[in-house]
């Protein structure tokens, strides 16, 4: 580096001069700041530990140590509205300031120092100007890395412009050419990335001044600036938030910490978090008056005399805008030179010699937008020459009567000449074009030996005597053309004579025709006219009259012109009334109709309004059932437990009952034995009486006794029935129950009804055969299987007694009011039960078919019946009609109130009885004055009423 420095003219001292400073920007840079936690302004101070590093430094710049840490953590301030002899301020600064304070300044003197170099390299040539040059630009690569800042930021906007002009100088200027010349080569597409351009440096909001922007605040933050650049370029295409990266440590950053552009070579994520630091290297007044007064010529001279510089943050020129510039000013001088470029590609990650990676170095070549020049390159002609310049270059070689020829015509019968393959060159309007290898092909063929220059010579001139052959063949039949035109355009005039007296006839008869044309169109009116009115409910006749006498008016018109001969101006005139007539007319119907239309549609909302209120109704009515059914559902569940407690408290009641029952027959038993003792010893007592009277012939007086069972029948017959109905006939029962009034006549009648159903049911139970099915039961096996408790009942003397107890106590009550009247004010229970068919019990679930068991309770008594079976009509049974065929067990004795779930609402009841038909059949038996009187007959028979 000394030897370069020697030949560029630097001397020693000035040599000495660039160590020195670069040294004290060394140890500038090891200078450090801790806070002053004593001052309460918030000011920081240099450590003892950096006091050395201070300490050169100053004395390298020629300054004093406590005037550069004084201008490193203070500075001066002075109030404008005073004047320049306004109040002076000295500002303590914070840290951070201070750190950026220290940054500033050892950039400003390095740029400095960099520049004085660059001076000092130029004076060395021996001329100010030069018209030719050759410049060699070297450009950092594309620069991507896991911690993206302002740096990376500035490079990769540099090569976005550089890749721009690349694409202009080789894809877009080339294809331009081609498009000239009219070689007709396919157009190469590429990316265009000046969308990537205007995002950094567009002027108002590009990055770049929106970062200048920030800078310029009282207190700039890089949250901010993050921000505001998302924004203003919410939806651009190549702005993006980090989180959108491939990268995991992308991911991690706040949308307010970074953002990510999609750079023509790839995604870049930029951490901004610096940016606002890195952007601003102005030193304030204290450190820029500080190196001013520095006691070091070479300093001094560095920074030359001071200029006045303008207040506030409005006046920095920050590091991004000279960026810009300087990079705008490159290539200026781009644009105006001519360029060749090289494309250095790394061909593998290991930097080992010999290794390429393929699919490394097509991702080279993609990202640099190669792919698009060698596609270019492969269907263009890179290879190019001007007519004349090859004229000049070959016509030394040729003999005189073939160097007088036109440059173009000249190349042309060369290469025809040469016999060289048309695809591999295309001949321009100035130009011809060479694929590529192939114009040092034709050099070498044209710089050959004089044999076979001689023999192309030959070729040349034979090529030129059939190209001027073939020139008089064309102009021959060119001449033969031209006589063939004569008689053509002849032929035309003829043509045309009879057009223009077909133009006169037009000319003449145009306003007519036109005024047809326009009188037709009015028939589509009429058309839409009869639409209307077939669309009214009112007044349709007198608007269908109206249409016709206006469809009149236009056939009359139509007829008026068709015979008469009328002028432009009658015709118009006469159509313009008719219009206006027409138009009217359409006016009123449709405003009839628009009329028709809103009444019917007042009368649709009026309906809708009267559907929607009855919905309400109808939702608020299903709503009240809904509750009243869940009430119902709540009571029948409450019913059901309590009657659960009744019965467990009944069965114990009887159990105790029982129990003193058989204590009591025991008693009884061991009485009756003790009787029959006592008789038994009477009767030996009277037989050995007998026979000691017949041996003495003594009469034997015989006392009366009455019997023990005369007392058991005298005490049971207190306990007899009221009615003795076991002889009456079935018909005497049936009159009974339907004409009586007595309520303990009914019970009775009631009682030995279904005593008698029981006594048959049994016997047909007993008496049928055990193969037959069960097709004939009234009521599923759940139900039949509560008929038990009633042969238990039967059987058990003591249960008997009970049952004949309670009939007793029934017939003994006081009379109840008329039937009519306590009918309706019996108990009204609904019950389903599902079953399962006796041939269906040993199948699988899948395959069981199941059907529903439903009954009517009227008081304890069955009044209606149904069986849905799955595959069968449904069954429908009333009482008295069908009371052979009905569940002949009371409410209690079916135990249907003990099984949970069994009972449900009337409602659903009624709707499965109606469903199937029920009302229609209890309606026929009520005619028939079959049905025997329940709720439900009475029911029906007062809706029937109504």
């Amino acid at each position: 580096m000394e030897d370069a420095m020697r030949c560029v003219g630097i001397e020693e001292a000035e040599k000495m001069n660039l160590f020195r400073i670069a040294a004290a920007v060394l140890h500038l840079g090891n200078v450090t700041f801790e806070e002053d936690h004593n001052n309460t302004s918030g000011g920081c101070i240099v450590p003892q530990s950096s006091d050395k590093a201070l300490a050169v430094t100053a004395e390298l710049m020629g300054l004093g140590k406590e005037e550069l840490q004084e201008a490193l953590t203070t500075r001066v301030m002075q109030t404008a509205r005073a004047g320049p002899g306004g109040t002076v301020i000295k500002v303590p600064l914070k840290f951070d300031q201070a750190s950026n304070a220290r940054d500033a300044l050892a950039k400003a003197v390095y740029s400095k120092l960099f520049d004085r170099v660059v001076a000092r390299v130029n004076q060395c040539f021996p001329f100010q100007t030069s018209e030719h040059f050759i410049g060699v630009l070297d450009i950092a690569g594309f620069e991507y890395f896991e911690m993206n800042s302002f740096e990376q930021f500035c490079i990769n906007y540099c090569n976005e412009k550089l890749q721009q002009f690349f694409n202009e100088r080789i894809l877009k200027e080339e294809q331009e050419l081609y498009q000239r010349e009219g070689l007709g080569v396919a157009e190469v597409s590429y990316v265009d990335n000046q969308d990537a351009i205007n995002l950094v440096e567009m002027k108002g909001s590009g990055i770049l001044d929106i970062l200048d922007e920030e800078s310029r605040l009282p207190r700039p933050d890089s949250v901010h600036f993050t921000t505001e650049v998302h924004n203003r370029h919410k939806n651009h295409f190549r702005l993006t938030i980090p989180r959108k990266s491939k990268l995991a440590y992308h991911k991690k950053l706040r949308d307010d910490e970074g953002f990510l552009i999609r750079h023509f070579a790839g995604a870049v994520c930029y951490t901004t978090k610096l940016f606002i630091e890195k952007n601003n290297d102005a030193l304030h007044d204290s450190l820029e008056f500080l190196i001013q007064e520095s006691k070091d010529p070479f300093i001094r001279d560095l920074f030359g005399e001071k200029k006045k510089k303008s207040t506030g943050k409005l006046g920095f020129i920050s590091v991004g805008n000279k960026f810009k510039t300087q990079l705008e000013s490159l290539l200026d001088k781009l644009r105006n030179t001519g360029s060749a470029f090289v494309r250095c590609i790394k061909p593998n990650l290991k930097m080992t010699s010999g290794m390429f990676e393929g699919a490394q170095i097509l991702s080279q070549l993609q990202c640099a937008g190669m792919v698009s020049v060698l596609d270019l390159m492969q269907g263009g002609f890179p290879s190019r020459a001007q007519f004349q310049d090859l004229y000049n270059m070959y016509k030394k070689y040729l003999p005189a009567d073939l160097a007088r020829l036109d440059p173009r015509l000249f190349c042309k019968a060369l290469f025809k000449a040469l016999g060289l393959n048309e695809n591999d060159f295309k001949f321009g309007l100035t130009k011809v074009f060479f694929r590529p290898g192939k114009f040092a092909e034709f050099d070498q063929i044209m710089k050959s030996d004089p044999e076979h220059l001689a023999a192309l010579v030959a070729k040349v001139r034979k090529w030129l005597l059939q190209s001027r052959w073939k020139k008089a063949q064309w102009c021959t039949l060119s001449v033969i053309k031209l006589k063939n035109k004569i008689l053509f355009r002849r032929a035309a005039l003829i043509k045309i004579q009879s057009g223009f007296r077909m133009m006169i006839c037009m000319k003449k008869h145009k306003p007519r025709i036109a005024g047809m044309k326009k009188v037709t169109t009015l028939k589509k009116l009429i058309g839409q006219m009869h639409q209307l009115v077939s669309a009214l409910k009112e007044d349709k006749q007198s608007s269908g009259k109206q249409v016709t006498e206006m469809e009149q008016g236009i056939n009359g018109l139509v007829t008026k012109i068709k015979t008469t001969i009328m002028t432009r101006e009658q015709i118009d005139k006469e159509y313009n009334t008719l219009y206006n007539q027409a138009t009217q007319l359409m006016k009123t119907l449709d405003s009839k109709k628009k009329k028709q239309e809103e009444e019917d549609r007042m009368r649709k909302i009026q309906e809708e309004m009267e559907r929607e209120r009855k919905r309400r109704e109808d939702e608020e009515l299903k709503r009240k059932q809904e509750e009243e059914e869940k009430r119902l559902r709540l009571e029948m569940e409450s019913q059901r437990k309590k009657e659960e407690e009744e019965q467990k408290r009944r069965e114990e009641e009887e159990k105790r009952l029982q129990k003193e029952i058989e204590e009591q027959l025991a008693k009884e038993a061991e009485e009756e034995a003790k009787n029959q003792a006592i008789l038994e010893q009477e009767r030996r007592d009277r037989e050995l009486a007998m026979r000691l009277a017949e041996d003495e012939g003594q009469e034997i007086v015989e006392e009366p006794q009455e019997a023990p069972q005369l007392k058991r029948s005298v005490a049971t017959k207190q306990g007899s029935k009221k009615y003795e109905l076991s002889k009456w006939k079935y018909a005497e029962l049936r009159d009974a129950i339907n004409t009586s009034c007595d309520v303990e006549l009914l019970e009775a009648c009631r009682e030995e009804f279904h005593r008698r159903l029981k006594v048959y049911h049994a016997w047909k139970t007993k008496n049928k055969k055990r193969t037959a099915g069960q097709e004939d039961e009234r009521a599923p096996d759940s139900v039949m299987q509560d008929e038990d408790v009633d042969l238990y009942v039967r059987t058990n003397p003591y249960r008997e007694r009970q049952r004949t107890m309670s009939m007793n106590q029934m017939a003994q009550a006081p009379p109840l009011p008329p039937r009519q009247q306590s009918l309706p004010n019996r108990q009204q229970r609904y019950f389903r039960i599902p079953f399962i068919r006796p041939a269906d019990q040993y199948k699988d679930n899948q395959n069981r078919k199941k059907g529903y068991w439903y009954a009517h309770f009227d008081g304890q008594w069955i009044a209606r019946q149904m069986e849905l079976h799955p595959d069968k009509v449904p069954v429908i049974l009333v009482a008295g009609k069908d009371d052979m065929q009905m569940c002949e067990l009371s409410l209690d004795e079916t135990g249907l109130t003990r099984k949970r779930g069994a009972e449900i609402i009337a409602r659903e009841f009624e709707e499965q009885w109606n469903r199937t038909g029920g009302r229609e059949y209890l309606m026929q038996a009520i005619q028939s004055k079959q049905a025997r009187p329940t709720y439900a007959t009475a029911m029906l028979q007062q809706q029937y009423k109504k």
